[in-house]
């Protein structure tokens, strides 16, 4: 019953993210969610590293259950990879704010310039009386090409590019820029460096563009604003001229059997060519220095560079620490942050207080009708309007707008009864 439903509707099935955007913009006037006062949690000291998704995620869910958490962060606004990576043309910095506004106004307090591991230690901490810990702080540091003059004047990692525009409002950029990579942050780069004025900007990647990770609408937005992708091109060398860039030297690739990733892998197919440039941003992975972070610390790591906690309560090899977001899994999306966020919540709860107090988590029933004659309705999905491209390219303005009530409404009802995977 379910296949003769979708098989003649448009692929892919819901615009779930325009959906929720859409539901997210009706609220006019930010409504605090249910907070449950409970002294004895209150009492507890429990600290937070880091503001980005994964650290406000955990001081939400832990206000809700009647704490008072403290969030450290090292930079002077509160936000992590929200506001130092994403740029404002995706995420408009009015409306993070208006989310840790609420986070505050609900009993968590943030102070922003404090770094882990510069200001203050997690031994410091606990001798101050904190309980528990949560370590939220990401991935922010750049991995290397390691590949010969990746050091001359002109290279620059993607992740330091996009954090210095967005934390001080301006970034040295070159006329001819390339984009070494295929994650979000190389395609935030690249969007950055035309608006701030590059004459080209051209992506160059390993792989075909299929295989880049960053997402779909994000490509598609780059190349219509005039980023160009140049796809199975492997740098092998920055060419300089009086120790500043002058060109990348590349070889051409080819896909061959698949690797430990589940990934088809780039193999040498051609001859060597030079792109000239003038800059070369570098994106092609994240890391994290935790040996900074620990100072002499001795907890259980993953591929050494990374937090081996527990997934479900982020708990590491030390009961106090708890973990998550991309300090545990490496790069990931935001949402994966919330979670693992909302769910060392609950973990550091049940470790200091051995109850559940994730009242969220429970079942409600849901007074809701299905109309059992209803079908998904076959319609096309429907794409967010943009403004037009003309306008983005010396503009951070937001790109992305919401849809208007009709095809909300519309894109809503192409949704499945969820009793069809019952039946199936």
């Amino acid at each position: 019953r379910m296949r003769e439903l979708t098989d003649d509707l448009p692929k892919p099935m819901i615009a779930v993210r325009g959906v929720k955007r859409y539901m997210a913009d009706q609220e006019i006037t930010v409504q605090l969610p249910e907070v449950r006062e409970n002294p004895v949690n209150a009492a507890r000291k429990v600290a937070i590293i880091g503001s980005g998704p994964a650290g406000l995620s955990c001081g939400y869910f832990l206000a809700r259950m009647g704490y008072k958490p403290v969030i450290f962060e090292s930079e002077e606004r509160p936000g992590g990879l929200l506001v130092q990576a994403i740029p404002s043309y995706r995420l408009p910095r009015e409306i993070l704010a208006r989310e840790v506004r609420m986070i505050e106004n609900m009993g968590v307090e943030i102070i922003t310039g404090r770094k882990l591991g510069r200001d203050f230690t997690l031994a410091e901490l606990r001798a101050q009386g904190y309980d528990a810990v949560f370590m939220g702080v990401g991935a922010p540091l750049g991995s290397k090409m390691d590949i010969p003059g990746e050091d001359a004047e002109g290279v620059a990692d993607a992740m330091d590019f996009n954090r210095t525009y967005n934390m001080r409002g301006s970034v040295p950029v070159g006329k001819e820029v390339l984009i070494v990579g295929g994650g979000n942050s190389a395609i935030d780069a690249a969007r950055t460096a035309l608006r701030l004025g590059a004459k080209s900007v051209t992506v160059v990647y390993r792989r075909t563009r299929e295989a880049m990770p960053a997402y779909e609408e994000e490509i598609e937005a780059a190349e219509a604003e005039g980023v160009k992708l140049r796809m199975l091109t492997l740098p092998e060398e920055v060419l300089t001229e009086n120790g500043k860039v002058c060109g990348l030297r590349c070889r051409e690739m080819s896909l061959a059997g698949f690797d430990r990733t589940g990934r088809r892998r780039p193999e040498a197919a051609g001859e060597s060519f030079v792109i000239p440039a003038d800059q070369v941003i570098a994106a092609i992975g994240q890391a994290l220095d935790l040996d900074a972070l620990l100072d002499g610390m001795t907890i259980k790591r993953r591929n050494r560079q990374f937090i081996d906690a527990n997934l479900v309560t982020g708990q590491s090899s030390a009961d106090w620490l708890f973990a998550g977001g991309d300090a545990v899994t490496g790069p990931d999306s935001v949402v994966g942050a919330v979670s693992a966020g909302e769910r060392a919540a609950v973990g550091m709860d049940h470790y200091l207080s051995g109850e559940n107090h994730a009242f969220w988590r429970k079942d409600h029933k849901l007074d809701t009708f299905f109309d059992p004659a209803a079908d998904p309705l076959p319609i096309a999905r429907e794409k967010m309007p943009t403004i037009p491209v003309e306008r983005r390219r010396n503009s951070f303005e937001e790109v992305e707008h919401c849809w208007d009530a009709p095809v909300a409404t519309r894109q809503a009802k192409r949704c499945l009864r969820c009793e069809y995977g019952k039946r199936s």
